[in-house]
């Protein structure tokens, strides 16, 4: 069997729309390409939103997607196909069995799994074996996705597709998830009326309130995006103060108080 063991980089998008903006992505896309024109088993893993499930969906387009922890769908569903793919395989409660019988009923195979992933019988199942790096090592990926998203935005809540990213900084601490509902977050609410903010503030409110001490509690809520919104426009301490009408000391202080979120 060959073993191959790769380091590639899918878009997280459609199937059929692969971003190849990055080196990672097009050799990504030439891989997936061959796999297709082969009968190999093969194990994707990466963090997740780095688009694992899309590369697989890719090579086995027609292929059932299973999700690794349901584990009586897996057995049922072996026996009526003869591709499969299987999702968070590190979350199967049985592995051996499932690895089992694809040997025996030679079917072939398309997995996802997180990148710590290891197993006894890995090696012997899998003859090409992916690692997706995540988006913070593909920049020229996230540029476009971001694109992406804004039309997704743009279609979703119908309206046009201008976006203001001069502050915007991507979320990628879950990679196209994080992005994705960044986007459209900010898409949402970039032209919000002060009217339907409050109206936000208050749901989310409404059911945390309880205590004696929520002022103090939720005053964060308020003070974190004015004292942001402040540095970011006005670039001092010393002029967010003249602006808000605050003592230095004040504000230093609000400042220490609010760090964990500055």
């Amino acid at each position: 069997m060959m073993d191959v063991v790769v380091q590639v980089a899918a878009a997280a998008v459609d199937v059929t729309n692969f971003i190849t903006a990055s080196y990672a992505s097009k050799e990504a896309f030439k891989t997936a390409t061959l796999l297709k024109t082969l009968t190999v088993n093969s194990l994707i893993t990466g963090e997740v939103g780095v688009g694992k499930k899309s590369l697989a969906r890719y090579i086995l387009p027609d292929a059932p997607v299973l999700d690794a922890s349901k584990f009586d769908e897996i057995l049922t569903t072996l026996d009526s196909f003869r591709e499969v793919i299987i999702t968070n395989l590190q979350d199967s409660p049985n592995i051996k069995r499932v690895i089992d019988i694809l040997n025996a009923n030679n079917i072939r195979i398309v997995a996802t799994a997180n990148s710590s992933f290891t197993h006894d019988n890995i090696d012997d199942l899998f003859s090409v074996k992916f690692n997706i790096p995540p988006l913070s090592q593909r920049l020229e990926d996230v540029e476009l996705l971001i694109k992406k998203f804004i039309q997704e935005a743009s279609l979703l809540f119908g309206a046009s597709e201008e976006f203001h990213i001069k502050n915007f900084k991507p979320d990628l601490s879950h990679n196209s998830n994080s992005l994705r509902r960044q986007v459209m977050i900010n898409f949402l609410l970039q032209d919000i009326k002060d009217t339907e903010l409050m109206d936000i503030t208050q749901n989310y409110l409404l059911n945390r309130l309880g205590s004696n001490s929520d002022y103090r509690n939720f005053l964060y809520l308020y003070e974190v995006p004015l004292i942001r919104a402040g540095l970011t426009k006005f670039k001092s301490q010393l002029q967010l103060s003249d602006k808000l009408g605050l003592n230095r000391n004040t504000l230093r202080k609000k400042i220490s108080d609010n760090k964990q979120f500055l």
